[in-house]
């Protein structure tokens, strides 16, 4: 049996994933590592410790491996994105913890630049103006880490996403690359181009000498020896690119959804980018031999954070498995809204004033009830989504694909379904980011042709519309008119 590993670097744990040449699930390894907070607003990781966890866990799966009758091929890579490091390319030591796509220092910057470049910028990149992006936050590094200015001009600087920085030690600090799912996240970008933009670099006053070689997302990035193995490297994908991957969606049309702490939909929009004019970003999907994939994105702030805030805040769950089975016992809600704009609205509207609200409470409303629209409300968001979605490419989704932690939620799922009127796929594998980083590592050694990866994805449930048109119609009447009310509403 032929194995590849997947290292799948997230927000709050280092894991790896071994798959079989079926593209099942084997064994994995998770480690979780700090979250700083310097300040209000800062997130930041320690880069050497998001190494020895990677690594960790990397070890305890060959070593699980080992046991089988098998052999790792390859090595895949998926990572959060936008994160970015800093390190001396002579030594190979990071300058300065790295800063966390979360991360808001650098919102004030980007505000200033916004009206002159903003333009330019969402033409060039598909991205708006946003600290949430990479440039800013290296713009950041050079103007307040004393030796990073003294280091770039030496010639001794790098910076990378967090696939770089894995890449660089994987492979002894043979390779400095990135590739283009995580370049188009900096605001450095072009997608069109693909290449790095120097008008764009000196906006943000960064050398290119700086910054990784761009590759495909399929493609030899060097090998790395791990407990007496030496095992090929062959791709590296942002974590949300990595999901639509694994989710098959290879033909233009084809969306998934992921439903983590936020939600995250992506469109395949095909051979071109798509402009959007509805609040979207416009990305590059994948890139495999001379053919690049591109996506419409959108983002809701909070999905899972919601449960969360059920669990944790109003004390009215004790788990967040609990909210399925509350909210199937729940009373009529077609009058209640749960808007949770904790932190603002993200896709379509991005309106970072606005906070959230709770609506039409009458006295039979209960816990059980308030569960049941805070999971509707991550449903309407999501439908929001795909509306611009629709809007911005003439694509009528067929369905939706599904993954994240809530869509092992039936009652979101279903509601799901009827919002949209469409069916909602939710696959066997749910580990659809790893997967997506194993089938383009596994297609760049031979393992798997496309044809291949379509038959390997197995539905574990399709979710039909149930609900009457009427019925949703009133609810979506009932959450347009919420989600006015909270727009705006911090001075």
């Amino acid at each position: 049996m032929k194995f590849i590993i997947s290292l799948d670097q997230g927000t709050t744990s280092s894991r790896s994933i071994l798959f079989n040449s079926k593209g099942e699930e084997v064994y994995v390894a998770q480690k979780e590592f700090k979250q700083f907070f310097p300040k209000s607003g800062w997130v930041e990781h320690d880069p050497n410790e998001i190494i020895s966890t990677q690594m960790e866990t990397l070890r305890e799966v060959i070593h699980h491996s080992k046991k089988l009758d098998g052999e790792v091929i390859a090595l895949g890579i998926t990572n959060q994105r936008e994160t970015i490091v800093a390190w001396q390319k002579s030594t190979g030591k990071a300058i300065y913890n790295a800063i966390v796509w979360q991360d808001t220092r650098t919102s004030d910057f980007c505000r200033t630049i916004k009206e002159s470049y903003g333009d330019l910028i969402k033409k060039s990149t598909g991205l708006i103006v946003d600290s949430y992006f990479s440039g800013s936050k290296a713009k950041w590094i050079l103007d307040n880490v004393e030796e990073a200015s003294q280091l770039a001009e030496a010639q001794d600087l790098a910076f990378g996403t967090i696939d770089s920085w894995l890449i660089w030690n994987l492979t002894d600090g043979m390779t400095h690359a990135t590739d283009v799912s995580n370049a188009s996240r900096t605001m450095l970008f072009d997608i069109h181009e693909l290449s790095w933009k120097q008008e764009l670099l000196d906006i943000f006053g960064i050398p290119a000498h700086t910054l990784p070689k761009v590759m495909n997302s399929s493609d030899q990035y060097g090998s790395t020896l791990v407990e007496g193995l030496a095992i090929p490297i062959c791709s590296a994908i942002g974590d949300q690119q990595a999901a639509l991957f694994g989710q098959c969606c290879f033909t233009e049309g084809q969306a998934k959804n992921t439903y983590g702490t936020g939600c995250f939909m992506l469109l395949n929009t095909g051979k071109k980018p798509v402009a959007s004019n509805s609040g979207l970003l416009s990305t590059v999907g994948w890139r495999i031999g001379k053919e690049t994939t591109y996506a419409l994105e959108g983002s809701v702030f909070v999905a899972g954070a919601a449960i969360q805030w059920l669990r944790d805040g109003l004390k009215i769950l004790n788990d967040a498995s609990e909210s399925e089975a509350l909210a199937l016992s729940a009373g009529d809600t077609s009058e209640l809204i749960v808007v949770p704009a904790f932190a603002g609205l993200g896709a379509p509207y991005w309106d970072m004033f606005a906070r959230g609200a709770i609506l039409g409470i009458t006295r039979d409303t209960g816990r059980a009830e308030i569960t049941k629209a805070t999971l509707e409300s991550l449903a309407l968001q999501v439908r929001d989504v795909l509306l611009a979605m629709t809007k911005d490419s003439k694509i009528d989704l067929a369905s939706l694909n599904v993954d994240g932690g809530a869509s092992s939620n039936n009652f979101l799922m279903q509601f799901q379904s009827d919002v949209l009127n469409k069916p909602i796929d939710r696959p066997v594998c749910k580990e659809s980011t790893a997967l997506g980083a194993a089938f383009l590592a596994g297609i760049e050694v031979g393992l798997w042709t496309l044809n291949d990866l379509v038959n390997i994805r197995k539905s574990e449930r399709v979710f039909n519309p149930q609900m009457e048109n009427n019925v949703v119609e009133q609810k979506v009447q009932k959450w347009n008119k919420a989600i006015e009310r909270v727009k705006n509403w911090v001075d």
